[in-house]
C-alpha cells in the first residue's frame, strides 16, 4: 500500500517536472529564470518546511524517534563516505561522481513524499537526515569537489537552513508554537517544497541538449549505483542491524531514512561544481537522469523493504 501511494506521488511530482520542461520549450520562461525560483526555494520554502516539521509535541516517543533518525543518518553518511574511497579507486570515480553517489536530493523530495505516504506528523524525522547532510555537504562534498581540506565553518553556521533547524529545535524543546495564522502561512509555504523543486528541475531539463545528456556514457554506471546499489546497501544494513527495535515506530522511521537515501542525486552538487570549478554539466546530467528513473526504483525499494 505504501509503495503504491509513493508511486502515485512520484508520478504527480514527475508531471510537475514535465510542466517545467514545457514552460521552457514554449519560451514562456528562460532557463536562467529558474535561478529566481531556486532562491525562493532555498531561502524561504525550505526554512519554512524545517520550522513546520518541528511544530509537534516533544513527547518521549518523538524524542526517541528523532534520536533513531539521527543515528541512522550519521551511519548512512559516514558509511557511504568510507565506502566511496575503495569504490572510487575501483571504478575510477571523479569528484562529481563520488559526491553524487553519497548525497541525495532528500531535502527537496522527501517532505512531499512522507506527507503523502504517512502524514505531516512524520516530517520531523526527516530533519535529522537533512541536518547531517547539510553539514557534510559544506564540509566533505565541498572539499572533494574543489580539492581543499579547510572546513568552512562560517558556511555551515550561517546556512539559512541550519539556522531554521536551530530555531526549530529550540521551539520543539520549549514547546513554543506559532500562532494560528503564522502556522498556517508557514505550512502553506512549506507545502511548495516538492512542486517547486520539480518545476525548477523541469526548467533545467528543458534547456538541456538531450544529445549532450546521452553522450555521458558513465551515466549507465552512476545512475544505477545511485538509485539501486546505495539504497540496497542501506536497506540490508537496516534489516540486519536491529536498529528498528530502538523505538516503538522504528520500522517506519528507518523507512523515512531509507526514502531519503533513495532519492536522486543532490542538485546542490551541481551548484557546487558550478561555483568551485567542477564539471557542472555532468553533475546536472546525473541529477536529471536519476530524477527521471527514480519513478521506477523508489517504489520497488519500498516494496523490498516491506517484504
Amino acid at each position: 500500500m505504501i509503495a503504491l501511494i509513493l508511486l502515485k506521488k512520484i508520478i504527480s511530482l514527475f508531471l510537475i517536472l514535465i510542466m517545467g520542461v514545457v514552460i521552457v520549450r514554449l519560451n514562456l520562461l528562460k532557463p536562467e529564470q529558474s535561478k529566481g525560483l531556486s532562491v525562493v526555494n532555498l531561502y524561504l520554502v525550505m526554512p519554512c518546511m524545517i520550522l513546520s516539521a518541528f511544530q509537534v509535541e516533544a513527547t518521549a516517543e518523538v524524542m526517541s524517534g528523532l534520536l533513531l533518525a539521527l543515528i541512522a543518518a550519521v551511519i548512512i553518511h559516514i558509511g557511504l563516505i568510507l565506502l566511496s574511497i575503495p569504490a572510487g579507486r575501483l571504478l575510477k570515480l571523479d569528484p562529481v561522481e563520488s559526491t553524487s553517489l553519497i548525497y541525495s536530493n532528500a531535502a527537496a523530495l522527501i517532505v512531499p513524499l512522507i506527507t503523502a505516504m504517512l502524514g505531516k506528523e512524520w516530517i520531523i524525522y526527516t530533519s535529522a537526515f537533512v541536518s547531517v547532510q547539510l553539514i557534510l555537504l559544506w564540509t566533505h562534498a565541498k572539499s572533494t569537489i574543489c580539492g581543499e581540506t579547510k572546513m568552512d565553518i562560517r558556511k555551515i553556521v550561517t546556512n539559512i537552513n541550519m539556522i531554521a533547524i536551530a530555531i526549530g529545535i529550540v521551539m520543539f524543546a520549549t514547546g513554543i508554537h506559532f500562532p494560528g495564522p503564522v502556522e498556517d502561512a508557514v505550512d502553506s509555504v512549506s507545502d511548495m517544497m516538492g512542486p517547486m523543486g520539480m518545476l525548477i528541475t523541469g526548467m533545467l531539463i528543458g534547456s538541456m541538449d538531450l544529445k549532450k545528456l546521452l553522450s555521458y556514457k558513465r551515466l549507465l554506471l552512476i545512475v544505477p549505483l545511485r538509485l539501486i546499489a546505495v539504497p540496497l546497501i542501506v536497506l540490508i544494513f537496516f534489516k540486519i542491524s536491529g536498529l528498528a527495535g530502538f523505538t516503538e515506530n522504528g520500522e517506519t522511521i528507518l523507512l523515512i531514512s531509507l526514502l531519503a537515501t533513495m532519492t536522486p542525486s543532490a542538485n546542490t552538487i551541481t551548484m557546487m561544481a558550478q561555483v568551485y570549478g567542477g564539471d557542472a554539466e555532468y553533475a546536472s546530467a546525473i541529477n536529471v537522469a536519476s530524477t527521471i528513473f527514480c519513478i521506477i526504483t523508489m517504489p520497488l525499494m519500498v516494496m523490498l523493504y516491506q517484504m
